[in-house]
């Protein structure tokens, strides 16, 4: 039995879960540089200009503003994945700060929002992550999601198509069978005990409002991922603004799920395959990390940040140079400054 617990916490907890690093509630340094350590940085934490509580259904969702929401640039919002809470994510944060003012939450259950009323569901965190941005007046955000974080921004966008512009969808998927058949049977071997001593129940206990329900909490975030969630390819089809699929090929994401949200958002031109060359930036992008888990994709904060730039600010497709220059333009028109 030792040994069956040894491999399940060594293999499910990291692969699914997302795992977490412990962080203290009363100390933002020393969970930031907990969080540039899991990106192989040793820079100085970034702190955050504003933090507070935003009023939601049932309760309030913790959020941390970094950069100044008021200087007329879009902003981007990241979201954890399960077990995680907001500080975990400063890896994706910190590339993207200097650029655009970033916004992180403590998903419903999580960190410092702790237990609300009901069920965690995606449908309620998207309403939660749409409520934080209503309560900060942000119109609207682009957003950048993590594994559960990823699959609540696909429901953010269905939900709330008004609050949402480009979306970074990292190792999520859209419904429970995008994950791979072991992983979804890996899920259902987890147990609040398998946690003990792990940085995720240190986490836990250190940030939460209610630091002696652990195990409800546990209960509660396998139970979503054991729940038949689903966005519809309609839905998915009908999101207003573009989108970036990320996955490693080591991901617990099957990669054909992957390319399939990259088809149903408009990946997959077969007319620039043709002729090829894309004539503009297109409605969806992919991106396969080679030697990357689930897990392992935390440690890519920077190459995802040099990926996503491009997409955010919405700019076409590098232009071919040496043999090939000037043979990736539509006849007749002549490459823009930023795209040469």
């Amino acid at each position: 039995m030792m040994a069956l617990h040894r491999i399940l916490v060594s293999a499910v907890v990291p692969l699914v879960l997302a795992g977490g690093d412990a962080r203290s509630a009363d100390s933002t340094q020393g969970s930031a540089a907990s969080a540039s350590e899991t990106a192989g940085q040793t820079t100085a934490p970034l702190p955050p200009t504003r933090t507070g509580y935003a009023d939601v259904e049932g309760g309030r969702i913790f959020y941390q503003v970094y950069g100044d929401l008021n200087s007329g640039k879009t902003p981007l919002l990241v979201l954890h994945g399960s077990f995680m809470w907001g500080d975990t994510m400063l890896p994706f944060v910190e590339p993207f700060v200097a650029s655009r003012p970033v916004i992180t939450i403590d998903a419903r259950g999580h960190g410092r929002t702790g237990d609300l009323p009901g069920s965690i569901t995606y449908e309620l965190m998207a309403d939660d992550a749409a409520a934080v941005l209503a309560a900060l007046d942000v119109p609207s955000a682009d957003v950048l999601g993590y594994s559960m974080g990823g699959t609540t921004a696909i429901f953010m966008a269905i939900r709330h198509p008004e609050r949402v512009g480009k979306q970074i969808i990292v190792s999520g998927p859209s419904r429970r069978d995008g994950w791979y058949p072991e992983v979804l049977e890996a899920m259902e071997q987890v147990t609040p005990e398998m946690f003990a001593g792990t940085p995720i129940e240190d986490g836990y206990r250190r940030l939460s409002p209610t630091p002696n329900e652990f195990a409800t909490f546990i209960s509660e975030v396998t139970a979503l991922e054991e729940a038949n969630y689903e966005s519809s390819n309609d839905a998915i089809r009908g999101i207003d603004d573009k989108t970036m699929i990320i996955a490693g090929d080591a991901d617990g994401v099957e990669l054909q799920h992957a390319i399939e949200l990259f088809e149903l958002r408009g990946g997959g031109d077969r007319q620039a395959a043709a002729r090829g060359f894309l004539a503009g930036a297109p409605r969806a992008r992919l991106a396969i990390l080679p030697a990357t888990s689930h897990i392992g994709i935390m440690a890519e904060a920077e190459r995802i940040a040099a990926l996503a730039m491009p997409f955010l600010d919405d700019r076409g497709p590098p232009r071919a140079t040496g043999f090939f220059e000037g043979m990736d333009v539509p006849s007749g028109q002549t490459p823009a400054a930023g795209d040469r």
